[in-house]
């Protein structure tokens, strides 16, 4: 009963990803399947146990554990997706910013801009916008015109 049990286990460990790393939220896992993985699970031990007249009332997973290499190689992953999708908003953000500033200082007439002079600016403020460290103030006691 112990090895088929596990049998039955390791296979639907083998068919479902135990979390959605790629953002593929329609994919059932291990982890998020709930109901739907347990009912798998007690399908799969009773079609094995029935063969030797076991009737199975009730299959849960209750608890999942990894080895220390995958279960740090998963949280090393885990933690990979969040710093990515941490930086594209960081990024969507900064890119909003710069082209809210280039508009207003279009419309308020500060300064007129060519494009060598908005590209260097643009590049300037996404370093300090998508920077990960504060950046250093420099001041310019120079003139910006040449």
């Amino acid at each position: 009963m112990l090895v088929q049990s596990d049998a039955a286990l390791r296979k639907l460990a083998g068919l479902y990803p135990y979390d959605n790393w790629e953002g593929h939220e329609h994919e059932m896992t291990l982890r998020s399947g709930g109901e739907e993985v347990n009912d798998e699970l007690e399908r799969e031990i009773r079609e094995r146990l029935m063969i030797a007249g076991i009737n199975v009332i009730e299959a849960r997973i209750n608890y999942i554990a990894y080895s220390e290499e995958i279960a740090g190689a998963m949280l090393r992953r885990q933690q990979a997706t969040a710093v990515v999708a941490a930086r594209f908003k960081i990024v969507e953000g900064a890119v909003s910013m710069v082209e809210m500033a280039l508009e207003q200082l279009s419309v308020k007439g500060i300064i007129d801009l060519d494009e060598e002079k908005k590209a260097a600016m643009v590049s300037n403020l996404m370093v300090v916008l998508c920077g990960d460290k504060d950046p250093n103030q420099i001041i310019n006691t120079g003139t910006l015109q040449h």
